[in-house]
């Protein structure tokens, strides 16, 4: 799964749902001129291609690769088959598309109300929590493209962080030195997606949500 490697285009149909193992995928929302803005996040945590499972099969959102990887490829039609069996499988995938929704809500809402940084920071702790390690590959014109804001933004949003020693930035790399910084730095969004999350998939292993 490389970086940039587009999974599904806004309103094609999609025969393969993924689940992300070591990659991040971005739900992108296109605009007619191109811009665009994340509106969602999946990992190791989640699934991509809900729409299969909710009766949509389309959806207006094109799903991207951010963070190069590995992921598992299954066929539409053999987990359709267990989801309408209306088992554990099916229970469980509801859950998670509700905490991937109050995910997306939470972005929305951040991406009205609050600051570049406090944007730039939820960004950044969200891809931590879908990866091992602490290094990001992540130019600011990515970063940028995924927050619908001006590159300007981003690049003084990324050197208070860096001034501020919670991050270390250079040439597209991104080293995360205080976590614990980003959280106090961040907005609540990113709490009340995180904690939906744990509390829908709390009974699930790190890693095999989706």
């Amino acid at each position: 799964m490389p970086l940039g490697k587009v999974l599904s285009e806004s309103g094609g149909r999609m025969d393969h749902l993924f689940f992300p193992a070591t990659c991040i995928v971005s739900l992108l929302y296109v605009l007619e001129d191109g811009s665009s803005a994340e509106i969602g996040v999946v990992g190791n945590e989640g699934v991509v291609g809900i729409s299969l499972f909710m009766g949509g099969h389309t959806t207006p959102s094109r799903a991207v690769v951010r963070s190069a990887g590995h992921a598992y490829r299954l066929r539409a039609g053999v987990l359709l088959r267990e989801f309408e069996l209306g088992g554990s499988v099916m229970r469980l995938l509801l859950r998670y598309t509700q905490a991937l929704i109050t995910q997306m809500t939470q972005t929305a809402v951040c991406n009205r109300h609050h600051s570049v940084e406090q944007q730039l920071c939820r960004c950044l702790l969200l891809s931590l929590d879908r990866m091992s390690g602490t290094s990001l590959t992540m130019t600011q014109e990515l970063i940028a493209s995924l927050l619908g804001v001006r590159r300007e933004g981003v690049t003084e949003a990324a050197g208070h962080l860096q001034r501020e020693g919670l991050i270390r930035y250079r040439r597209g790399h991104i080293e995360v030195l205080d976590r614990a910084g980003l959280e106090n730095a961040v907005c609540e969004c990113y709490a009340v997606a995180k904690l939906e999350f744990d509390r829908l998939m709390c009974d699930v292993p790190r890693g095999q949500a989706g």
